[in-house]
């Protein structure tokens, strides 16, 4: 089954691998902050689970809206990387409020290991899915 040049058979498994691959990316950022950052740490770098369960749950939605957006859009890859990008955009928000939060390791480090750790899950999600369910 295909839709406007995506493989919808494929979405799935990749989509899996792409969720896997995001996880894999956030806690390779979260390694390098832990590293570069002084404690304390704020709850999203200290708890490892906060960072994978978010990742996963706001991946697997992405790839859900990506066999959406393929399977009814008239330009998926279009539509998606712009519902991607206004996502991402978003996410940022509540990143920057984290630099008033009244807890230890909060502020701008913190805030901006946050953005960085969306920007790779988001980059790796979108990209996996984008290339690898193409029809080839």
């Amino acid at each position: 089954m295909s839709a406007s040049g995506i493989q919808l058979n494929r979405v799935w498994w990749v989509g899996a691998l792409s969720v896997l691959s995001a996880i894999v990316g956030v806690l390779i950022v979260r390694a390098i902050a832990m590293t570069v950052l002084p404690p304390p740490y704020a709850p999203g770098l200290a708890m490892i689970a906060i960072p994978i369960v978010l990742t996963l749950v706001l991946c697997t939605g992405a790839v859900v809206v990506y066999y959406l957006v393929a399977r009814f859009a008239k330009s998926p890859v279009r539509t998606y990387l712009i519902i991607a990008a206004i996502f991402l955009a978003i996410s940022f928000v509540p990143d920057i409020g984290m630099v008033a939060a009244p807890f230890p390791g909060a502020g701008w480090p913190y805030a901006i290991t946050l953005m960085i750790m969306h920007v790779v899950a988001g980059f790796i999600t979108v990209y996996m899915l984008v290339r690898l369910t193409a029809h080839t």
